[in-house]
């Protein structure tokens, strides 16, 4: 078992250690990043299950990859870029989407996570019950309109307004430019708004 209190060491010591077949480097690597991987995942595939096979595929590919990772980008890019192209393969392989399996929480996103989409789609209590139905209702909402995203669309709003990452970060993951980036991000949040506002309405 991995020592959770060891996962800090920098992550390109970690990979150079893994390349050299250091078992304990690579599970200290899994460890760090699995959960936000698996959430960032599940809100691209919104199906539970799916979401951990795709994980685990993920870091399968990332071992088996290890030795060809060069450093031009980071580990951290590298691995959801990984994770997100199997994501996006994978919803092209199954249309249909499973809206009921997306109450699953969302956890591990960073601070500087967009607040209102990160608030609308976790499932932290709110103070009192009437507050917290309305706060349910709103997640579902929520929930339901990212799912009706193209998948391009979804995948740059789950990068940046969920797991917080720069556009140059989500332009590495997805290899667009960074305009592009910049130009399907407006369009994914300006449809998200108006699917939002249909709902709630």
């Amino acid at each position: 078992m991995v020592d959770a209190t060891h996962i800090n060491i920098e992550d390109p010591i970690l990979v150079k250690r893994c390349s050299q077949g250091d078992t304990a480097a690579m599970e200290r690597l899994i460890l760090k990043y699995q959960n936000r991987l698996y959430n960032v995942i599940l809100r691209i595939c919104a199906n539970p299950d799916d979401a951990a096979e795709l994980t685990q595929d993920t870091f399968v590919k990332v071992i088996e990859s290890i030795d060809g990772f060069q450093g031009r980008s980071s580990f951290y890019t590298w691995a959801f870029r990984i994770a997100v192209n199997l994501t996006l393969n994978h919803c092209k392989r199954h249309v249909k989407i499973a809206l009921k399996s997306m109450d699953a929480e969302v956890e591990g996103c960073p601070d500087q996570a967009h607040p209102s989409l990160r608030d609308l789609l976790s499932n932290e209590r709110a103070p009192d019950p009437a507050d917290l139905a309305q706060a349910k209702e709103l997640q579902n909402a929520a929930i339901r309109s990212l799912m009706q995203l193209d998948d391009d669309h979804r995948a740059v709003v789950v990068l940046r307004d969920l797991e917080g990452m720069t556009y140059a970060q989500i332009a590495d993951v997805l290899d667009i430019e960074l305009g592009t980036v910049r130009s399907r991000l407006s369009r994914a949040r300006s449809h998200l708004r108006e699917i939002l506002e249909a709902m709630v309405q």
